[in-house]
């Protein structure tokens, strides 16, 4: 086997690497504050052809794969999760019409994202069911040659951007879950103030509000009750933004606690002596690395996933072992700061907020575990 990144790829991560340290860490703590990215990096990430890395130069894109996109949302993770997510969220829309979209769909939808122009939206949780579609209640209602939707949608990202949102609702046809492709802020569109959450800031999360929303039927993604797959694929490309900006927390905590061994003293030597802070140094090199390998496996994987039920649980595998973790990486991390680590002052406080939000989003732990056990007892 071949462990090596090809010249391309190394490029591509030493290009992310370098924007990020450059551009992105000195206003990382007013992205923190704020919970907003500011539109200068958003317009740089842009220029660097991160928005639509892993898809084909027809439709806008990078065509550089899904490896170099997991090389590029690491750094970006390693300094701040905002911009990451909103890339993320952005390249999982479009992972779905790239995936299930027509040609007609994806060169209407996918080129302005892919430049981020604009960014996309995935809708599926609501606020009564969760993400159990098998209890949708929006509804998307056939009148003529259009589909008119209604309901409430919660914690979507990139909610607030123009762009296309592909939005499940159980149609009154089929009377089973459609995915549906609507431009946001569109009539009738609406979203609420952005929740406040403990930690992964500058990528807000939402609520949207469809009213009467018109949706011609030629926006219906994978026919009609074809939503199901379109949600658990789209879902797992989806695992592969969230699993990379993980792995660069982990490289945070990793680096962030390397150099404070080594320039903390204790009795005049630095605290990198002891054995004890040793041990802890070590078991964060352990935690990178395997995580590191899983992670760059799965963009792999992701380039070319021939059986959508087994890419699902590698999917699910992945995301679940980089994310629990990133916990453990940031409490080794806080641990080894002491008091220091419970000061905002300190990067690692934020990384510990940003990690413990992880194995909740895009699927909770336990259900991906049970996405994995469920296709290994087939």
């Amino acid at each position: 086997m071949d462990f090596s990144l090809s010249q391309e790829e190394l490029l591509i991560q030493k290009m992310a690497r370098d924007y990020a340290t450059r551009y992105i860490e000195p206003v990382a703590e007013r992205i923190e504050q704020e919970n907003k990215v500011p539109d200068e990096i958003l317009k740089g990430l842009a220029e660097l052809d991160l928005f639509g890395l892993p898809f084909k130069e027809a439709y806008g894109g990078a065509g550089a794969g899904y490896v170099s996109y997991v090389l590029a949302m690491e750094q970006l993770g390693r300094i701040s999760s905002g911009p990451g997510m909103i890339i993320s969220v952005n390249c999982l829309g479009l992972g779905a019409i790239d995936k299930f979209g027509s040609e007609e769909q994806k060169k209407r939808f996918m080129p302005k994202c892919c430049k981020g122009i604009e960014c996309a939206s995935f809708a599926f949780t609501e606020p009564g069911t969760g993400s159990d579609p098998k209890q949708l209640t929006t509804t998307a209602v056939k009148d003529g040659d259009h589909f008119i939707l209604n309901g409430t949608k919660r914690f979507i990202s990139n909610a607030g951007h123009f762009g296309p949102i592909v939005v499940f609702a159980i149609d009154d046809q089929s009377s089973k879950p459609t995915a549906f492709i609507v431009d946001k802020l569109c009539e009738g569109y609406s979203v609420s103030e952005p929740w406040k959450k403990i930690g992964l800031h500058g990528g807000p999360l939402l609520d949207v509000y469809f009213k009467d929303v018109v949706v011609p039927a030629e926006n219906i993604l994978n026919g009609l009750g074809g939503g199901f797959p379109v949600l658990t694929f789209g879902i797992a490309f989806g695992k592969v933004g969230v699993s990379s900006l993980n792995l660069g927390l982990i490289q945070a905590a990793y680096e962030e606690s390397v150099k404070y061994v080594k320039e903390k003293t204790h009795r005049g030597q630095p605290i990198a002596k002891f054995q004890a802070i040793q041990l802890r140094i070590a078991d964060l090199a352990i935690k990178y690395e395997t995580a590191r390998w899983l992670t760059y496996r799965l963009g792999y994987l992701a380039n070319d996933p021939k059986n959508p039920a087994l890419f699902a649980k590698e999917a699910a595998l992945a995301k679940t072992y980089v994310c629990e973790t990133a916990v453990e990486a940031a409490k080794i991390a806080m641990d080894i700061h002491g008091s220091y680590g419970l000061m905002e002052d300190y990067k690692v406080s934020r990384l510990y907020r940003d990690a413990i939000m992880g194995p909740q989003v895009e699927g909770v732990a336990d259900m991906q575990k049970m996405i994995v056990a469920g296709v290994v007892l087939q």
